[in-house]
């Protein structure tokens, strides 16, 4: 069974175009989790453009308060100060990205085998405090045996290109197909998966169908758009329903 782990940095992006305490990130994670989200995930960058500091503390309040067997997912790239936010937010799992601090957003995987020096000893101390370390992915199999030797738990594939198929089928075959390669090849050498960027209600459910043994799938843009229609516990329930397999 796949879950579905709500990122809410676009709410937070927001709420921060104003600079006022609405849309509440916490009060919509705590409608999105209500709704059957196995958790919530939050990609804090430098700059705090979306996601606060000061977020972290207090969704993980809301976690161990109201909804203490939901998952926290924090995604970012292995700064000491990122790490010494993970400290503080205790997540269940920490998703390390190779992002740039200037980037708009996450759009490539790591480089396994150029950055395997840097990543062991990151993933080594993350593990050592109980968290379930994944590594964002290029769905290109090439290097995730380095993947394993840094100690992964999991890999996400970068989504990206496939969500960017809307409305060409034949292309969106194409990037199907270097996910299922990619990602049975992960299974394969012991890795799990998740998967995340770009995902929809349309692009959701072929995608599962290839890849079954995706574990969790985090969606932010997507469904946070989804929600100005459907509101965020409606938008919920049509994610988790994308997620179940269909025949």
């Amino acid at each position: 069974m796949t879950s579905l782990s709500v990122n809410v940095n676009a709410v937070a992006m927001l709420r921060n175009r104003r600079n006022l305490p609405w849309p509440s990130v916490t009060g919509l994670s705590r409608i999105a989790l209500a709704a059957g989200a196995a958790g919530i995930t939050v990609h804090p960058r430098p700059d705090q453009r979306h996601i606060r500091f000061s977020d972290v503390p207090d969704l993980r309040a809301l976690l161990d308060a109201e909804f203490p067997d939901a998952e926290f997912n924090i995604e970012g790239y292995p700064t000491p100060e990122f790490l010494a936010l993970v400290r503080m937010g205790r997540p269940d799992q920490v998703t390390l990205v190779p992002d740039d601090p200037s980037q708009a957003t996450s759009d490539h995987g790591w480089d396994f085998a150029g950055r395997a020096e840097f990543l062991k000893p990151v993933v080594e101390r993350l593990k050592g405090e109980g968290i379930r370390v994944s590594l964002f992915a290029d769905p290109d199999p090439a290097g995730y045996e380095q993947a394993v030797e840094i100690g992964a738990d999991r890999l996400e594939l970068y989504t990206g290109p496939y969500g960017a198929t809307h409305g060409d089928s034949a292309a969106a075959g194409r990037e199907l197909d270097r996910l299922e390669v990619a990602g049975n090849r992960a299974t394969a050498l012991g890795l799990a998966l998740n998967a995340g960027h770009d995902l929809t209600i349309a692009n959701l459910p072929p995608l599962l169908h290839r890849l079954p043994a995706i574990a969790e799938v985090s969606i932010g843009h997507g469904l946070t758009a989804d929600a100005l229609e459907f509101g965020m516990a409606g938008a919920v329930g049509r994610f988790i329903q994308a997620t179940r397999p269909h025949g």
